[in-house]
């Protein structure tokens, strides 16, 4: 039977680490903050939201939230971005995906100043993971090698299979477990690979990121192996005062009677998801705190 790994109790440390190092940055005087932009009213886009906004407030951080109709021209959003471009309170920058369908998501995300992209989206912020450069880390690729750390799971000659291809999770955490630090073998599966169980069976370690829910069953995993499920997906549920319940990509109850460890959906990659964003908003705030002392 496999370990469950709590993503929560990971997430509150390195959630605690973060309030130190922001306690630490208001006796100098400066408060980290993140600016979240939603447009629109999408439930899990607002519950998320509101989600990060308890972490940043929890953490002693400040949250700028701005909130704004589902028609808002694209031009406008492009404009309040250069204004918390040049905001010096404002440390980092966040835009809640998806986007409604007029605006374009990328040209958005490019209008962030790379100093500032907490979420790791930017083509500067990516192309800096390809390269190996100091750069903000996307934070659900982030989380899952955390993971892995402490929860001591060798990626070194390990070979890991992603389920999912998206530029969130799938490809950047592609170009993490290549760095020579980590040293992971790397297969990246998506809808053109055919039968998927071929290559999940080869994984010692299995990331599922497709957003289907019981899309990995355990037939399609390697005796011993570490799975991370990082699916969120809603399916009904009369049982449930909502009417629905959050499973992930893998059929839980079957892989974990298998594999060596598994993370759990709600409670294993989400929370550290959140976790990691805290900690590049303190980055960011630090940097900054660093570039005005040393021009001053």
């Amino acid at each position: 039977m496999a370990i469950i790994i709590d993503g929560r109790e990971w997430a509150g440390k390195k959630r605690e680490a973060a309030a130190f190092r922001t306690a630490a940055l208001k006796k100098r005087g400066i408060v980290p903050c993140l600016a979240v932009i939603l447009v629109g009213d999408n439930p899990a886009s607002i519950s998320y939201v509101n989600g990060k906004e308890r972490a940043l407030l929890e953490a002693g951080m400040k949250s700028r939230d701005i909130r704004l109709p589902a028609d808002t021209a694209e031009e406008e959003i492009l404009s309040l971005i250069s204004g918390l471009n040049k905001d010096r309170l404002v440390h980092g920058i966040l835009v809640q995906l998806p986007l409604p369908g007029h605006i374009q998501k990328d040209q958005v995300i490019a209008a962030i100043d790379p100093a500032k992209d907490v979420d790791g989206f930017h083509p500067v912020s990516a192309g800096n993971l390809i390269l190996g450069r100091p750069g903000f880390i996307p934070c659900t690729p982030h989380g899952i090698l955390v993971l892995l750390e402490e929860m001591k799971i060798p990626s070194a000659g390990a070979h890991v299979v992603v389920a999912g291809r998206s530029s969130i999770v799938g490809k950047p955490l592609a170009n993490l477990l290549l760095k020579k630090e980590i040293n992971a073998t790397v297969t990246v599966c998506h809808t053109g690979s055919g039968d998927l169980g071929r290559y999940t069976r080869q994984a010692d370690i299995l990331v599922a990121a497709a957003g289907k829910a019981g899309l990995i069953t355990a037939d399609m995993v390697k005796e011993g192996a570490a799975v991370i499920d990082v699916g969120i997906n809603r399916i009904s549920d009369e049982r449930s005062p909502k009417g629905y319940r959050l499973v992930g990509d893998v059929d839980f109850d079957a892989v974990a009677a298998k594999a060596s460890y598994i993370t759990p959906v709600p409670g294993g990659v989400g929370p550290m998801t959140i976790a990691m964003l805290l900690l590049n908003v303190v980055i960011s705030a630090e940097a900054a705190t660093e570039a005005a002392t040393e021009i001053s």
